[in-house]
Formats: structure tokens, C-alpha cells, sequence
């Protein structure tokens, strides 16, 4: 499955389910923010050598798809493609850091 895919299956989704009132940039990168505080909620008070269980990596995925469906939706509103906008971060990055290295 592509991303155009996933795209339009998410807005098929929402659409179906009348949400597309609440999906405006603020209350997306809310929710953006929630989901990625439940990600970060798997690994409280676990030392950082924890080896994921088979049922704490189940709950990990369903957190990491839902930060990326938020996110899918804020791409959305913004007309990008989120592979493209973190294809130019790593343009950016590496020439960020590559002159640092070279002074």
C-alpha cells in the first residue's frame, strides 16, 4: 500500500464518520500530541535496556500509527506529502551537519 492509499483511506474514514469539522491544524497537532505522549507513557519507569514484551510492542505500533495518522491528516490540511517534507529534513540536516564536520 502506497501513501496515496493510506491517504485516501484515512480521509474515506473520517469523512464517513462526519469528523472533518474537527480536523483543523490546531486540534490535529493536539491530538498529534496526545498520541505521542502515550507512546512515551510505554516506557515510563522502565530502564532504558527494557526489552519490549510482545503485548507492550503490540501497543507501541497502535501508538506509532496513530501519531502518523495525525499526522497523515495535518499533511492533509497542508496539501504535502509527508515523504517528500521529510525528504527536504534530511536535505537540510545533512548539509547542516556535514558544514559543521567541516570546520
Amino acid at each position: 500500500m502506497d501513501y496515496k492509499d493510506v491517504e485516501q483511506g484515512l480521509i474515506e474514514f473520517r469523512n464517513k464518520k462526519g469528523w472533518q469539522k474537527f480536523h483543523n491544524l490546531k486540534d490535529l497537532a493536539i491530538s498529534l500530541n496526545l498520541e505521542a505522549s502515550e507512546v512515551l507513557e510505554i516506557f515510563q519507569w522502565e530502564p532504558s535496556d527494557h526489552e519490549l514484551t510482545t503485548s507492550e510492542r503490540d501497543h507501541l505500533e497502535e501508538e506509532l500509527a496513530d501519531t502518523l495518522i495525525y499526522t497523515f491528516y495535518m499533511c492533509e490540511k497542508l496539501g504535502v506529502n509527508p515523504l517528500d517534507i521529510v525528504a527536504n529534513k534530511m536535505k537540510f540536516n545533512q548539509q547542516r551537519h556535514w558544514s559543521k564536520t567541516e570546520n
